[in-house]
């Protein structure tokens, strides 16, 4: 997420069009533009450029995965599975 607008104990984030206010207590006032992480609402740790981009490219693979695999696995729709034959 990259800090909006922050207090030192909190700051306003934004990733993806969604904005959240976390806290910052366990970073050294990070500045406004920083990327950082976040779990559970807290900001853990900050983020380089890169790794950041690198995270957002992860994230947006599972939610295409999650909302759009059915394109991958065009062969299996509709078919019950199979147990190889050793397993029959």
């Amino acid at each position: 997420m990259t800090i909006i607008e922050t207090d030192g104990m909190s700051a306003l984030c934004e990733y993806a069009n969604e904005q959240r206010r976390v806290s910052v207590m366990l970073l050294s006032e990070p500045p406004v533009g920083a990327k950082v992480l976040v779990h559970i609402d807290t900001a853990v740790r900050l983020l380089d450029d890169d790794e950041a981009r690198l995270i957002a490219d992860a994230l947006e693979g599972l939610y295409a995965a999650d909302h759009d695999c059915d394109r991958f696995f065009a062969d299996l729709i509709g078919q019950e599975p199979q147990l190889p034959e050793h397993l029959r």
